[in-house]
């Protein structure tokens, strides 16, 4: 149906509120007016469409076929003129803003920058919710989705934030009493999985490693929790350019291994199309692509001390691997001895 051939506003009202309550009266009621003008309203949209919306005669209206297949469009309709004219009715740059954010990064790379948007945005209050749940695209009470996925949802509004790359990380302590000089060496560590263990596979099967023996495994619920496992030296995880980059940064984390695989997937801001240009949605996105903009996002620096080259030049995936982890600004003599001790032994 074209835009010239739409029904008149005030019919569709009356037929919706009589629809939904099921009563003449309770629709006047509810939108002011006689028991005489709804109905009238009723039988007007009734000839515009030409057909029976109502089955008459009984106590309670009843719809026929054609008005309950009428009724959803309707209310739908009616709910998203609401929605919206909330929406423009919003101040740009105050209220209330539901985020969901997927836990790794909410945790470890948007709450440490919390202040640069409050300061930009003090009248803002911001509800986080940690979750990578798609279905909360659709809800009219979220406003803005980062998720980690494939980017390929339905109805709604996406963009594409940043893609990333995985690597091993590992405490420093952990890898001072159980060093990592080689890809073999983690069949002595627990290996933590942020997901089904695909994005471990991946990385083994780009170190050539993935017939190697394992350790144990364990399998965590996201990424944020892996990485905090980590931090504690409970095994090596896969860390990331964004959100594991500050861990590594301070030194709560080392790289051992240099080498670097794309994720799967990667991370997308999205929200329901109607809220998209809602202004304090839409300052709220603007801020996240300006401060990925604004960060510094480095290839990871790997602890290798040196890396061994055949005589063709070229290094594989095992030679990369093959060097002695990183240790921490502060460290005993001995360990000092220890390290110009091990640095002599031919890596294999």
């Amino acid at each position: 149906m074209t835009q010239g051939r739409l029904p008149p506003l005030n019919p569709l009202r009356a037929f919706e509120a009589t629809a939904r309550h099921g009563s003449v009266t309770a629709a006047a009621r509810e939108l002011n007016v006689t028991h005489g003008a709804i109905s009238h309203q009723i039988k007007a949209l009734e000839a515009t469409l030409d057909v029976q919306l109502f089955e008459r005669g009984a106590q309670r209206l009843k719809l026929t076929p054609q008005g309950a297949l009428l009724l959803p469009t309707v209310s739908k309709a009616f709910e998203d003129i609401a929605a919206t004219t909330a929406l423009i009715k919003r101040p740009t740059t105050s209220g209330e803003l539901t985020v969901t954010c997927v836990p790794a990064l909410l945790s470890l790379w948007l709450i440490p920058r919390m202040n640069q948007f409050t300061e930009q945005y003090p009248d803002i209050r911001l509800t986080l919710i940690a979750s990578n749940e798609s279905d909360h695209l659709h809800s009219s009470d979220v406003d803005v989705c980062v998720l980690y996925g494939h980017g390929n949802w339905a109805d709604c509004w996406i963009r594409l934030w940043t893609t990333l790359k995985l690597f091993p990380v590992a405490s420093p302590t952990l890898l001072n009493m159980r060093p990592l000089r080689s890809v073999r060496d983690l069949r002595n560590h627990v290996l933590l999985h942020g997901d089904d263990g695909r994005e471990w596979n991946t990385w083994l099967a780009a170190a050539d490693a993935t017939e190697h023996a394992r350790g144990a495994q364990h399998f965590m619920s996201d990424a944020r929790l892996s990485t905090e496992a980590a931090v504690y030296g409970q095994g090596v995880a896969l860390g990331d350019t964004i959100t594991a980059s500050h861990l590594i940064a301070k030194g709560e984390l080392i790289v051992p291994f240099d080498l670097t695989v794309p994720a799967n997937n990667a991370f997308y801001v999205a929200c329901r199309n109607e809220v998209r240009n809602a202004p304090i949605v839409k300052v709220f996105i603007d801020w996240l692509f300006a401060s990925l903009e604004t960060d510094t996002i480095t290839e990871p620096q790997t602890s290798a001390r040196r890396i061994i080259r055949p005589r063709n030049g070229k290094v594989s995936a095992q030679e990369r691997l093959a060097s002695p982890p990183s240790i921490p600004t502060t460290r005993p003599k001995r360990l000092d001895r220890a390290l110009k001790r091990r640095a002599k032994i031919d890596i294999r």
